[in-house]
């Protein structure tokens, strides 16, 4: 496992100058050049299945690395393979196929080509702890592609031995000592995507598989790290803001996030719990009103084309103007080291199980419980708590909908979370289908709801082009407001007469 901090040449000397890295030190930093070649085929075949491959010089040696991805699919996990070679250029035949070989290896055979190039300065140092060993790492140096080239100055945590939590444990500490940032873009990708005028995308959340008979503390362990896993992957998409998406796939893994607290706090009433859904919510403010203004230009756009006798240039001139107003607020709080810190303490309590620590005996016991009979407990709860809330349905007004989408929501995520211990039972999907059928369509009135607020910042420009235009988009949600209405209270009714699978 490796943890990489991505800092600034300032940064170095205050690192390596800190008690927790001067006590826990076992030897002299190393200092070595290294000069690596990366390579790929015209095709992007590597980079397109996320492997590396590199040959490095280190003096009058030549290592040449596989990097493939990790199998369990963990951010700071790698699984690679380094064999000695005679020159810069690779020897595929070295590389032992049955331990660490990939089916797209076959295929690459004769048609690789360097693709880019990275020089650094790297010092070395290792620490031992009493559960751990590791090497802190700092590399200064390039990547260098073409005529394209980018700076490196980075601290990477890398685990020799022991437990994980070392890694995030110190690599927070580190956090409160120098401007540091939590990155998951290793070396490799950065260089591919420079090579190849790349730009990240944003990941969808993948859910992980848990059977009947796992115990709670398992269950708990996965779900937070499938929500981790999906956090981390997006954060640097959408401070880049190389897709609008990548803001989006972070808020839903935050209510992700949120919704796996709510699950187990009623039960397992672990302080952890609290504490990680405070600043998830408080990393969701962050980007709520970008993600206002991602909607609210898509929105402006199927108008420009279902309307396209009216103009509406001026309206979308000035939404995307708030749109990278917005994004620089979220470059600021992405880069703020108490989302950095965020995310790497989250790390550290799910490798460590903080969940555990200062709870009662009793909770102690649930943990150790199959995770179907909790289940059971949890889906029921979430259910009557939405269907509480939904009392009086044709008399919600805006507001209401909105808590009443939160709360279907996170059944609609608890429910999908827990979906493998229910497969067997019929309406499962039904339900799931139902529930998700809702959430859109209260989705949509939210939406509307909230572009009024966005609306009134545009009518302060005071221009006339501009109040046409947002009479118009007020017109056209109006018009949708009223159709959404009666497609909302159907979806009610359905979801009120929804077969439920628990406690079967």
């Amino acid at each position: 496992m490796e943890l990489r901090l991505l800092a600034s040449r300032g940064a170095f000397e205050k690192v390596r100058e800190l008690p927790v890295v001067i006590q826990h030190t076992r030897n002299r930093a190393t200092l070595r050049r290294l000069e690596s070649v990366y390579y790929d085929t015209a095709k992007q075949l590597l980079f397109r299945h996320g492997i590396s491959l590199r040959v490095r010089r280190n003096g009058r040696h030549f290592v040449q690395t596989l990097k493939l991805p990790p199998a369990d699919g963990r951010p700071l996990g790698r699984r690679q393979r380094d064999v000695p070679v005679d020159s810069i250029v690779p020897d595929l035949a070295r590389l032992p196929a049955d331990e660490i070989g990939h089916p797209i290896m076959a295929q690459i055979k004769n048609t690789l080509v360097p693709v880019f190039t990275t020089k650094v300065r790297r010092y070395v140092q290792r620490l031992d702890f009493p559960d751990a060993s590791a090497d802190i790492v700092f590399d200064e140096g390039t990547i260098e592609a073409g005529t394209q080239q980018e700076a490196v100055f980075e601290i990477k945590l890398k685990l020799k031995s022991g437990n994980a939590g070392v890694l995030l444990d110190l690599g927070g500490q580190l956090l409160g000592a120098a401007p540091l940032q939590f990155s998951v873009c290793n070396t490799a990708e950065r260089g591919y995507m420079l090579a190849f005028d790349l730009e990240r995308s944003a990941t969808k959340a993948r859910l992980p598989d848990i059977a009947a008979d796992e115990v709670v503390d398992n269950v708990i362990a996965r779900l937070m790290g499938s929500c981790w896993h999906h956090l981390v992957k997006n954060s640097e998409v959408a401070q880049e803001e190389t897709d609008p998406e990548g803001v989006h796939q972070m808020r839903v893994a935050l209510r992700r996030l949120r919704t796996v607290c709510t699950m187990f706090q009623h039960y397992i009433p672990s302080p952890v719990f609290q504490a990680v859904s405070t600043e998830a919510k408080w990393v969701m403010q962050q980007l709520g009103r970008t993600r206002d203004w991602d909607v609210f230009a898509e929105t402006a756009t199927r108008l420009a084309t279902t309307i396209p006798e009216i103009d509406l240039s001026g309206l979308r001139e000035v939404v995307e103007r708030q749109r990278q107003s917005n994004y620089g607020a979220v470059q600021a709080a992405l880069a703020d080291p108490r989302c950095s810190r965020f995310l790497l303490t989250l790390g550290h309590m799910i490798e460590r199980r903080g969940w555990r620590n200062e709870i009662d005996s009793e909770a102690l016991v649930v943990l150790s419980r199959p995770m179907l009979g909790l289940a059971d407990k949890i889906l029921a709860r979430l259910h009557r708590k939405a269907l509480k809330r939904g009392v009086h349905f044709n008399r919600l007004d805006s507001a209401m909908q909105h808590r009443l989408r939160i709360d279907v929501k996170k059944l609609r995520y608890a429910a999908e979370f827990l979906l493998p211990l229910y497969a067997a039972h019929l309406p499962v999907k039904r339900y799931v289908k139902r529930l998700a059928g809702l959430q859109a369509a209260l989705g949509g009135a939210c939406d509307i709801a909230s572009s009024r607020t966005l609306i009134d910042v545009i009518r302060r420009n005071d221009q006339p082009a501009l109040a046409l235009a947002a009479g118009v988009v007020t017109g056209w949600q109006a018009r949708d407001q009223l159709v959404a209405a009666k497609a909302l209270r159907k979806r009610w009714r359905r979801f009120k007469t929804a077969e439920t699978f628990w406690n079967r």
